[in-house]
């Protein structure tokens, strides 16, 4: 119940930051993080909140200190510091936080509960393209969102080299939501071209 009530006021004080009024749900939990374990570690996750999609990513087997979590929000990063003592907390803006590089090296995927399909297309642009320089090889960067189309621009996937893949649609979530997958496009043959 506190959680709902922190996530409230977080929302109340600025909607355009905090894209819902609740928690995501477990239902949205499981299906975000349903392709990530102990290989894809260390993990980046983006507005983690109060911690919903990091409980659920260590239920998967990612060891809590190869946890990265980047949260703007004040409460929200003391909340997590707390819950989640072995991670590293950083209280920033996601794309400033994520212009450096991790302790923990790059990363084998990237979990996103930040309202992309809302911000600035720069902003979207800058997030995504500091989580694929922190991702490894093969990494993938996961986003969800309550609308009915991809959250991220076609401009930028395309400046970025990125495609999208709708992985899954979560009907138990309050509102229900789109999970999608982010990976680099595959480099074009010699024959192909």
């Amino acid at each position: 119940m506190s959680d709902t009530v922190s996530f409230f006021r977080a929302w109340m004080s600025n909607p355009l930051r905090v894209a819902s009024i609740v928690p995501s749900g477990q239902a949205l939990a499981e299906g975000i993080t349903r392709e990530i374990g102990f290989d894809q570690a260390p993990v980046i996750e983006l507005g983690p909140g109060t911690g919903v999609f990091t409980r659920q990513l260590m239920e998967n087997g990612v060891p809590e200190d190869r946890l990265v979590l980047i949260e703007y929000g004040a409460n929200f990063a003391t909340l997590l510091r707390n819950r989640f003592p072995k991670s590293t907390v950083l209280q920033a803006d996601a794309a400033a936080a994520l212009s450096q590089q991790f302790k923990v090296g790059k990363a084998g995927a990237v979990v996103s509960g930040l309202p992309i399909l809302s911000m600035p297309t720069r902003q979207a642009f800058a997030i995504l393209d500091g989580a694929f320089r922190n991702l490894r090889p093969g990494g993938a960067f996961y986003q969800f969102t309550y609308s009915l189309r991809c959250p991220v621009s076609r401009y930028v996937l395309d400046q970025l080299d990125l495609k999208a893949q709708r992985i899954s649609w979560v009907l138990a979530n309050v509102p229900p939501a789109q999970i999608y997958r982010f990976t680099k496009r595959r480099p074009r043959s010699a024959e192909q071209v």
